[in-house]
């Protein structure tokens, strides 16, 4: 009996393990200010998302921009950070929860600025946690031809992530910035865009490390296809991590190029059929894939997606 007494007195006396999102202290409905952006029209592909909070035990706020969802933390009750622009209408919420509820803040900025074909933003749900983009981008020698069809070698692909952002075929990878702090665990976002991708297959997967003693996350990857046109697509995958070290494939994006392209989110859509789709996914999946158990996806990057279709043509 006195082991189980004393195990439960050490239980009880930890620190608990984060579980979702942390809301505020305060048990007074919080005001959001919303400083930037102002509304109207701009020219900038950049746009800052800036503002305050009454009540300063908020962090972090959620900020939705055309319905993506990101996490930004807050200090001192601010909160600031650039992200790409959409053209034409960017609707952009801040939402800032405590004790009381949920206030927001809303406006909507209009950029007149060219479409952009391919944009990846990758989140976690849990403080303290590293949930790293990594994105695998065709090369000239990346996929051969072969009597059963196309071949894909992951090693000839030119591998973006934190630690090379450099992307050879002109991709631009933002860190996840924090109050100026480019290392910091947190919620991210990683964001991932492609203002003229070359045709090819695109593979796009997180590493999760933890830092000390966290409970698992679900990381959430946006796609978005031709953002700004008519033939705009997103895509969403969620997926649960706990194992350190693992490494998980969450979607392949295939541009076809005239604005065509498809996205694969394997164990949600059906296997890809068509001619320049490589014939060994699975293979090259595993190639990049390390740790974990079925229960946190595979590399199948199991989960939900949200979406229609996975064959798109976007607009002019």
């Amino acid at each position: 009996m006195l082991p189980v007494i004393l195990a439960l007195l050490l239980t009880q006396s930890g620190n608990p393990r984060q579980q979702g999102v942390p809301i505020g202290t305060g048990k007074t409905l919080a005001k959001v200010t919303l400083s930037a952006p102002t509304g109207g029209w701009t020219v900038d592909r950049m746009m800052r998302v800036e503002g305050t909070l009454s009540d300063t035990s908020i962090d972090p706020v959620v900020v939705s921009i055309n319905g993506d969802r990101y996490l930004m933390r807050t200090y001192n009750g601010r909160f600031s950070r650039k992200f790409p622009a959409a053209s034409g209408k960017n609707i952009v919420t801040v939402m800032a929860t405590n004790q009381a509820g949920t206030a927001r803040a809303q406006v909507t900025t209009y950029a007149q600025i060219p479409p952009v074909p391919l944009k990846a933003i990758l989140t976690s749900d849990t403080e303290g946690v590293y949930t790293d983009l990594h994105v695998y981008e065709p090369t000239d020698t990346s996929v051969t031809k072969e009597a059963d069809g196309p071949r894909l070698y992951g090693s000839k692909m030119a591998h973006v992530y934190w630690a090379d952002t450099a992307s050879p075929s002109g991709g631009t990878f933002f860190l996840n910035e924090q109050g100026g702090d480019f290392d910091q665990p947190a919620y991210g976002p990683y964001l991932y865009i492609h203002r003229a991708p070359p045709k090819g297959v695109y593979l796009i997967a997180t590493n999760y490390w933890p830092s000390g003693d966290k409970a698992h996350t679900v990381a959430t990857l946006n796609v978005a296809l031709f953002e700004g046109t008519p033939g705009e697509v997103r895509r969403m995958v969620r997926i649960p991590l706990a194992t350190p070290g693992t490494t998980r494939v969450l979607a392949w994006v295939n541009i076809f190029g005239d604005n065509l392209a498809e996205v694969y989110v394997p164990s949600q859509d059906p296997a890809p059929k068509g001619p320049t789709w490589p014939t060994n996914l699975e293979e090259a999946a595993s190639a990049v894939s390390s740790g974990g158990s079925g229960d946190e996806g595979g590399y199948e990057g199991e989960g939900e997606y949200g979406g229609e279709g996975d064959s798109y043509e976007g607009g002019d």
